[in-house]
């Protein structure tokens, strides 16, 4: 058994890598056991030095990284050189902060003293998907480990240089032996470890029926859990947008990875009063994007990740063009080697449609038209998903008051959502549950204990 690292631009098979047996697997679990009391005793000072470290080993090794992610998963070469920084400046933020999120809080009771204090969880468990490969790993294992958890990664399994080379950043800096560690395991082996009295805690970004899966596992034993899933973030465009600046911001965030994250915009609610002038301009836009060799500057955007995931979203774009949604541009995959898919819009998407309620997880884009700002967030709020959204208009105090309205983990106004690690991310409804990042993030693996004195 082995993963195979195949090129999504060419098609070529690049690398198999041997995948974890029994004996590794229970070699991994008894080494992070093994370093998990002397990791949680070291002073925060001690944990932040190494965690700087591993920021400047990203640094340092970018033009070894990013090619990995490229030519792994077809992310654009200076895409993946901005997640690797992505992933030090993220470093770099929980080592100067962490020990100010994690400081005991005080409370007045009937005590002479009483406090909560914040207390690391033990060993979690992080299952990780394919298209945010490092970044994806560092905004668990940044918070995780500053806070003296240990960490164990289950990366998707057409990613398998990107897990080795992330442990590799780890012990580059110094952590010991048994604090960070990428299992070589698959699917199938992951309820077993969630199950292992010795991981504390589970943490996935992924699908649905992964994420319900890894939540059922993870309640029969009693474990806490994180989920960060799928997502169909409204794009709601009012009659008095901008709309160079929101065509700008859309062509960005659906096409940005191939269309292949999370938080993309995919469902355009558009006014009728500006509607035909927005799909017109957005047409424009994305017709531009070259597509192409990942690696090569010029490029705009690459291939999917898989040929399957192309497949698998071509069927949902004719089923949806065969239930009456009409085609703008693109809708086809693209002729030759690689996983390449023409960046598409589908306009006129209604109930009834493939495209209006499931996610399209690729570059296309649809457009659903509203009557009016009411009815633009009724269709937003219509989605099981709650992930991201946002809001373009002129008036920053409507934009701020529909966006407190739309049903989702975060709502931008005026600009696109994105990952920050100074903001909480995470989802509600069917786009999963608690936080990463910022202070919320550092708490959801921690044990909030109350001391009381008399």
């Amino acid at each position: 058994m082995s993963f195979t690292v195949i090129n999504p631009a060419t098609g070529e098979t690049l690398k198999e890598i041997p995948a974890w047996g029994e004996q590794e697997i229970e070699s991994a679990l008894a080494q992070s056991a093994q370093a998990a009391p002397e990791w949680r005793a070291r002073s925060f000072d001690d944990r932040a030095a190494l965690m700087r470290k591993a920021a400047q080993v990203l640094r340092d090794n970018v033009e070894k990284y990013a090619p990995i992610v490229t030519q792994e998963m077809g992310k654009l070469i200076g895409d993946s050189r901005g997640e690797i920084e992505k992933c030090a400046s993220v470093c770099e933020y929980y080592a100067d902060n962490a020990a100010t999120f994690l400081q005991d809080k005080h409370i007045d009771s009937d005590a002479s003293l009483s406090y909560v204090a914040y207390l690391p969880m033990g060993t979690v468990l992080a299952v990780m998907p394919w298209n945010y490969p490092f970044w994806q790993v560092f905004r668990f294992a940044a918070p995780a480990l500053m806070a003296g958890n240990t960490g164990l990664l289950k990366h998707a399994s057409n990613v398998p240089e990107s897990a080795l080379a992330i442990e590799e950043v780890f012990t580059q800096a110094g952590f010991p032996k048994g604090v960070f560690t990428s299992m070589m395991i698959r699917a199938s082996q992951v309820s077993k470890v969630i199950e292992d009295p010795r991981v504390h805690a589970v943490t996935l970004t992924g699908s649905e029926p992964a994420g319900m899966q890894v939540a059922s596992t993870a309640g029969k034993a009693l474990k806490k859990s994180v989920l960060e899933l799928g997502g169909s973030d409204a794009f709601i465009v009012l009659e008095d947008a901008d709309l160079d600046a929101a065509v700008k911001g859309a062509v960005a965030s659906r096409y940005l990875n191939s269309g292949q994250s999370c938080i993309a915009a995919k469902r355009f609610i558009v006014v009728d009063a500006i509607a035909e002038d927005f799909v017109a301009r957005f047409k424009a836009g994305v017709e531009a994007l070259k597509t192409g060799d990942p690696l090569l500057a010029e490029t705009r955007m690459g291939p999917m990740a898989r040929t399957d995931l192309r497949d698998e979203l071509h069927v949902q774009v004719t089923d949806s063009i065969a239930a009456g949604a009409t085609v703008v541009t693109g809708c086809e995959p693209i002729e030759g080697p690689g996983a390449f898919y023409k960046p598409s819009i589908l306009d006129r998407v209604e109930p009834g449609v493939r495209a209006y309620s499931e996610e399209l997880f690729g570059p296309v884009a649809i457009v659903i038209r509203a009557r009016d700002e009411a009815d633009a967030l009724r269709i937003a709020n219509e989605s099981v998903y709650g992930l991201g959204g946002s809001v373009w208009t002129r008036d920053s105090k409507r934009g701020e008051r529909v966006a407190r309205q739309v049903e989702s983990g975060c709502t931008f106004v005026n600009g696109f959502v994105k990952s920050d690690p100074r903001l909480p991310f995470g989802g509600i409804k069917r786009s999963g549950y608690g936080r990463e990042l910022s202070s919320h993030g550092i708490h959801e693996f921690m044990n909030a204990k109350t001391i009381w004195i008399k």
